[in-house]
This record gives C-alpha cells, structure tokens and sequence, in this order.
C-alpha cells in the first residue's frame, strides 16, 4: 500500500512538472515577438483559427481578393504537430488557416471583420459542435498595426454585444501546413455529412451578413 502512494505522488508530481512545462513553453508563444512575413509576389498572407479549418478555409475562399487558402495549425509550442497530436489538445496548436490575398485589392482589417461575422464571437474553445483548445478562436498579428486593428475590432465588437469576446490574440510565430486530405475539404467532399449540415450552413450565413461587395459572385 505504502509503495501504491509513494507511486501515485510521484506520477502526481510528474504530472504537475510537465503541466507547467507545457504552460511556460505556451507562455513563450504568446509573449514571442511576432514574425512578418514578407509580400511574395505582392500577395501577404494573413492567420486565423475559428473552429474546424474547413469551415473557414471556405469562408475566406468567397471574399473576393483572396487567391488562396491553406489549411493547417498554429499557436502552440510544438513542432511539426500532426491532426492526431493537436486534436489531443496538448499541444497549444489550433486549427488555423493561411490566408493568401491580394492587398491592393482587399484590406487585412476586412479580413479580420469577415473573421468576426463568419463565427459566433461568444463561444470559447471552439465553434459550433466542435469543442476543445485545437478549436479555439485566435487572430494572429504580424505587426503593431494589425495588432491595433485586432485590438480596436475586438474591443468595438465588445461593447456591440456587451458581453466577452471569445478569440484570442497571438503574435504570429509559424504556421505548419495540414496533411493534404485536409486541403479544399469542402469543396472537394460537398456530400459530407458535416460539410452538408454544419460547414455550408456556416457559410450561407456569413454570406448573407457580410457587405455583397467583397463576396465573390461565384461563391457558393
């Protein structure tokens, strides 16, 4: 019995050590000093998590001068993180996208209003069904003045609701591109159940709220 407790205080303590490795390593990101990212070809690139990265690589696809969108994870303290390992929640990553846009045509603060409308700002860890840290809200910064932009939406969406706003800010630091069956997902599995009743309906709605003007008449 006497070793039974001696094992489980230690397991207790090992358990605890690594939880709080694990909160200064995520501590360090969020701290970090944020990464720009250079024009390539005059297109920026721009990052957000909102839920399942299906739901929003699909929303950022229909607004017009966005030329593509990269689905992946960001925000945490690991390396190379797979579907697997950040679905377990421990490795600070969320479900992010990389959005490619022309800004001579469309504005990061436009992307960000469209980061607003395309989600519920309320809901913490997560959107929709889904639920957990990988599914967090985060807006990523690349520069003070993006940082202000965040900021200043934020706070106005705020005072709007009266209530909390869920997202969470981050200095940019590196996105890890998804597995490759993640990319295009709902383009290229329309009949999917969860494409069919939850990221379509996401899509509609955002659609129907966000100014005509910066969706793409094709869009679906």
């Amino acid at each position: 019995m006497k070793n039974f407790i001696t094992l489980l205080v230690l397991a207790l303590l090992f358990s605890c050590q690594n939880t709080a490795q694990t909160n200064e390593k995520q501590a360090q990101v969020i701290n970090a000093t944020p990464v720009q990212v250079p024009l390539e070809n005059g297109k920026a690139k721009a990052y957000f998590a909102s839920g399942c990265f299906w739901c929003v690589e699909a929303v950022y696809e229909s607004i017009i001068g966005v030329e593509d969108v990269i689905n992946g994870y960001s925000g945490g303290h690991s390396k190379n993180p797979t579907y697997e390992a950040s679905n377990t929640g421990r490795t600070g990553h969320a479900e992010a996208v990389e959005v490619i846009y022309d800004p001579k045509v469309v504005s990061f603060e436009t992307l960000v209003d469209a980061y607003f409308a395309s989600q519920n700002p309320k809901q913490v860890n997560g959107q929709g069904p889904d639920h957990g840290s990988q599914y967090r809200s985060i807006l990523f910064y690349q520069n003070k003045a993006q940082q202000k932009i965040i900021l200043e939406k934020k706070t106005a969406l705020a005072q709007k609701l009266d209530a909390k706003i869920a997202a969470e800010v981050y200095p940019f630091q590196k996105f890890w591109i998804a597995e490759a069956y993640h990319q295009n997902y709902e383009r290229l599995h329309p009949n999917n159940p969860y494409i069919r009743n939850v990221s379509i309906p996401r899509l509609r709605r955002f659609q129907a709220n966000f100014p005509s003007k910066y969706i793409k008449s094709h869009a679906h």
